[in-house]
């Protein structure tokens, strides 16, 4: 019995400790950018992304809430937001186009029906 009980709290304290480390960024080094993960509490990934050399937002960035589903997804140029970003919630996609962090348009679209599949 003390065995088992002891296998327990090794096994707990293990899961525990594991969801500690999740909560901390992941750096990767990857050419002449830093790929940057951030986690949730949960050890879900909330956000992935880019940094230059400068430490500069660069590249892709896509967002995620804590059950794993993209809530967004844009891009930056020298820590700039540019282009066309997409903002999902559960009934809307916003499509919004930025030019040097500024917004220039918002194009919304509700949900107004469900998809049904036949399977």
């Amino acid at each position: 019995m003390k065995k088992l009980l002891l296998i327990a709290v090794f096994l707990v304290s293990g899961t525990i400790a594991f969801a500690q480390n999740n909560d901390k960024p992941k750096l990767e080094k990857k050419g002449d950018l830093i790929e940057a993960t951030y986690y949730h509490d949960n050890g879900e990934v909330a956000q992935i992304g880019f940094f230059n050399l400068k430490g500069k937002l660069q590249g892709e960035w896509k967002s995620f809430d804590a059950n794993g589903k993209k809530t967004a997804v844009g891009n930056y140029e020298n820590g700039k937001k540019v282009g066309k970003w997409f903002f999902w919630n559960t009934n809307q996609l916003s499509e919004v186009d930025y030019s040097g962090s500024k917004v220039k348009n918002v194009n919304t679209w509700q949900r107004t029906s469900s998809v049904v599949s036949n399977k």
